[in-house]
């Protein structure tokens, strides 16, 4: 992947809690009057905490739920050890009588299948095994305990803060969204100087902080450098991606002992340089070696632990719900995958809610005929045998009293259920096409190839993978104690020099928020594709190019659901053009058709979210629309020649014709002119986010198709198809130069840097030169720098060339990178 470099950067001065350099950014408080709230040395931690505090409901929620968690580990040790060693089962089981005194005859209670608490503390000594075992889980829960009284106390801070700084009391909290309790924190800054780097604070701030490793984990999996991704045999490509393999990563990048950041914020300055890149992926390497072996002999714990907890939490579920395993859940990599750069955990959570029942209809379009066949026959030979026994059972319950009727009635209603599953309904209506494009306003994200191939087996197979079944997830969670290790060891191991090249070129220090993986920027310029309305905008490479249109949708995602955010120069211009392109494509649209706009929402597919009315999505969404105003089936088929962007494009503008697509007067006004703010003042803020759902839907299809028109003729570059990162092996042979402009492979969806030389642009901004460090390419790229809320550097006459490179190693006498805003 580090096919390519690019000089750690820093976006204005280093960010410590005393910038040098930087005393006009601080405000003078006297010292009686600062606020309890005055300069919070780690905002990462605070945001977070304030952020989980509402997503609990409050601190009382809070607090009772991470108590019961310790009681239910307390449950679950105790509980199994009784079960192991305080239990006589030839009594249980009946192969042994009971010694009553008063008759042969006196029924077995289960009390008698209890062994004496002197003898059942003998057995626990005499097994040393699960002496251990209860030696670690003692230790494991005093850990937890000490953890739960600590985050007591921080968070008793954090419910301070709600009630003296936000104004909100705790019993209201659960009716705040974020977005209003996320423009109180930013109103507060002024007031309290949460953050004296920084005068004013920004959405995009607060998002930076809770969301900062996050959105590293987003753009590896994004540019597809962690290994989650096997061909086994029999099962061909799978994705392995679990909880405990998560934890591993996050352990071993950023928070672990020996991890690559030096704190919540800050990446260590070693990490920052390219003069000891191979030194550092050694390092790297024999660390995760460690955290693999460890994970080994740990393999044994973890296993029994997950068994259990798989067994006391899904049982009771699968007896009352046996087809609950059939059912489908978004698996991790699922969520990684499809997630915007700076999305938090609810707005991704909401955009897969609603796409769940699309996606599961979209699955049972692909049920085998062949097994609904002998799924039909089967359950009907199980239903039968059901029938008579319960049939008995009704006329005399002593039919229970025989040996085993009773589990057969379980085992055969459970055989019933399952079998129902695999018969689909007769009246299922067989469309995948417009089912995926459903899914597809909702998950924002899907491969090229997925287009018009909603029907083939491996489109089904590839959704598979991030929309599994909930047997298979647990399986994995089973599984994932052995098979982490071999992940760790034999496959991330290896690439550790591209994760150290990664971290140091895509990571930028931003003045207030300390070190960000750029892609969370949502830099056109420095990582758009030209295939997704960025052409012409962007200047990266295709090393620095975020796949799959990230950068674009997430920015468009981030202004929509904050339409009180201000964005940079470069920003507001793609989202301009955007708009004007939204606009001259509804006129287009109009023009063939005169009918309403909304005439063209029922053929994005988007209404087929409702089971009963396939055009109610906008009559749900937007009240103040009849849906009277949709046309029928009939005016769909009658206008063949309105093209899918025109379409998608006249529902954009009817989502508010008056106030949304006029023309803004100047620049400041881009931002809050685009997006869902035009219903402010109108509408409460939960059905505010509605609009902005219903906008942010449309939009992606709309980028969809102009995507798709713009690389009808060649095959796009999706995470399915790209070979470990685009790496083509240079970044493991250490010092080879590239040249980009050469060497890069071209294609109608990722054209080579030098295609870009041949496109009109407007003048960069600002040119950065080239570090000394650029070991395995110089890049040309014209960096930009950029503060979430500040300004932009002033115009430097653009230069065609790079630079010289220096060899490699001379980083070392170098301080990093600065460059002034």
């Amino acid at each position: 992947m580090a096919a390519y470099d690019t000089p750690y950067q820093r976006l204005e001065a280093s960010y410590t809690d005393s910038p040098l350099g930087e005393h006009d950014l601080l405000v003078h408080v006297p010292e009686g009057s600062k606020s309890p709230w005055h300069h919070i040395e780690n905002l990462d931690l605070f945001f977070s905490r304030v952020y989980n505090l509402h997503q609990k409901n409050g601190f009382t929620c809070m607090l009772i739920g991470e108590m019961f968690e310790l009681l239910q580990f307390i449950f679950v040790v105790s509980f199994t050890t009784f079960l192991v060693s305080c239990v006589d089962y030839d009594i249980l089981f009946a192969n042994k009588l009971v010694n009553h005194s008063q008759s042969e005859h006196v029924k077995v209670t289960l009390p008698d299948a209890f062994l004496p608490p002197g003898v059942c503390r003998a057995r626990i000594q005499e097994n040393g095994f699960l002496t251990s075992l209860l030696i670690i889980a003692g230790v494991f829960w005093i850990h937890r305990l000490i953890k739960f009284i600590y985050n007591f106390c921080c968070y008793w801070e954090t419910h301070t803060f709600y009630k003296q700084a936000l104004r909100i009391p705790m019993s209201d909290l659960p009716y705040y969204t974020w977005e209003e309790v996320q423009s109180r924190i930013v109103q507060i800054q002024k007031e309290h100087q949460i953050c004296i780097h920084k005068k004013e604070l920004s959405e995009l701030d607060v998002s930076h902080r809770i969301l900062r490793f996050k959105n590293y984990m987003v753009a590896m999996v994004n540019k597809n450098l962690l290994p989650l991704q096997h061909r086994l045999p029999f099962l061909g490509n799978t994705v392995f991606y679990t909880r405990g393999l998560k934890y591993n990563f996050q352990l071993i990048f950023f928070w672990g002992p020996g991890c690559l950041f030096q704190n919540e914020w800050s990446l260590k300055p070693e990490y920052k340089r390219a003069g000891a890149r191979l030194e550092l992926s050694e390092k790297l390497a024999q660390r995760i070696l460690w955290i693999g072996l460890a994970n080994l002999v740990l393999c044994p714990l973890v296993l029994v632990w997950q068994i259990l907890y798989a067994f006391f939490s899904y049982t009771e579920v699968l007896r009352r719900e046996p087809g609950s395993l059939g059912a489908r859940c978004w698996s991790l990599y699922g969520r990684c995958y499809l997630r915007h750069f700076n999305e938090l955990d609810h707005q991704l959570q909401a955009r897969l809610s609603r796409a769940y029942k699309p996606a599961s209809k979209y699955m049972n379009c692909f049920l085998s005929p062949l097994l609904a066949v002998a799924a039909k026959h089967l359950g009907f030979l199980a239903g039968s045998i059901l029938a008579v026994l319960i049939a008995l059972t009704v006329y005399d319950e002593d039919v229970l009293a025989v040996e085993h009727v009773l589990s057969t009635v379980t085992l055969l209603g459970i055989v019933v259920t399952i079998c129902r599953s695999f018969i689909p309904d007769q009246h299922l209506v067989f469309c995948p096409e417009q089912l995926l494009r459903v899914i597809l306003a909702h998950i924002h994200y899907m491969p090229d190839h997925w287009q018009r191939s909603a029907h083939r087996a491996e489109t089904r197979g590839e959704f598979a993978q991030l929309f599994q079944y909930k047997a298979v997830f647990i399986l994995e969670e089973l599984l994932s104690p052995l098979l982490t290790p071999l992940v760790l060891i034999f496959y991330l191991r290896p690439k550790s020099l591209e994760i150290i090249d990664f971290f140091r070129n895509f990571t930028v220090e931003v003045v207030g928020v300390g070190d960000t993986c750029s892609f969370a920027q949502m830099d056109v310029r420095q990582h758009g594709n030209p295939t997704w309305m960025s052409a012409g905008k962007t200047e990266a490479s295709v090393y620095q190019q975020a796949e799959d249109g990230k950068t674009e949708l997430s920015l468009m995602h981030f202004a929509i659901t904050n339409p009180r955010w201000h964005p940079p120069r470069e920003c507001s211009a793609f989202l301009s053009h955007l708009r004007e392109r939204v606009q001259k494509d509804s006129a287009a649209g109009n023009q063939k058709n005169s009918p309403s706009g909304l005439h063209h929402l029922q053929c994005s597919g988007l209404s087929f979210q409702s089971d009963s009315e396939p055009h109610s999505l906008m009559a749900n969404v937007l009240p103040g629309i009849s849906p009277g105003v949709f046309p029928s089936h009939t005016e769909v088929l009658a206008s063949p020649h309105i093209s899918a962007v025109t379409e998608v494009a006249s529902a954009l503008r009817s989502l508010s014709p008056q106030q949304s697509y006029y023309p803004v007067q100047n620049q400041s006004a881009v931002c809050s002119d685009f997006g869902s703010n035009v219903w402010e003042g109108t509408v409460n803020s939960a059905t505010m986010s509605e609009y902005a759902s219903t906008e942010m839907s449309l939009h992606a299809l709309y980028m969809h198709e102009l995507h798709q028109h713009h690389s009808r003729t060649a095959p796009g570059r999706h995470i399915w198809h790209r070979q470990e990162s685009d790496e083509s092996g240079e970044s493991s042979q250490g010092d080879r130069l590239l040249n980009t402009t050469s060497n890069i492979p071209s294609s109608a969806s990722c054209p080579s840097p030098a295609a870009y030389l041949q496109e009109e642009r407007p003048p960069p901004l600002n040119m950065h030169r080239l570090s000394g460090s650029t070991d395995l390419g110089s890049v040309q790229r014209g960096a930009m720098a950029r503060q979430p809320m500040g300004g932009w550097s002033e115009d430097v006459p653009p230069s065609r060339h790079p630079e010289t490179v220096q060899e490699e190693g001379s980083e070392d006498e170098l301080p990093p990178q600065v460059q002034k805003v």
